[in-house]
């Protein structure tokens, strides 16, 4: 194989493993934010800013992995 195609290769594996892990996080993390709000419905604004809080830190995890992958593609 040639350098781009393996430059290609190692950028599209970048981004597949980088976004599967903070998407599957982002639907637990929705989905334990619905089960303590159906547990407790006082609690909603306090779990709701948590919710969003936690799946912002795993979204920049997406972010870093794009990242890296663009470095990998055009170096």
């Amino acid at each position: 194989m040639d350098v781009d195609t393996m430059r290609l290769l190692a950028t599209s594996i970048a981004v597949g493993a980088g976004v599967l892990a903070p998407g599957l996080a982002i639907g637990m993390i929705g989905a334990a934010a619905l089960g303590g709000i159906a547990r407790n419905p006082e609690a909603t604004s306090k779990i709701q800013t948590n919710m969003v809080l936690a799946i912002a830190f795993a979204e920049s995890v997406a972010i870093y992995a794009l990242v890296v992958a663009l470095i990998i593609k055009f170096t």
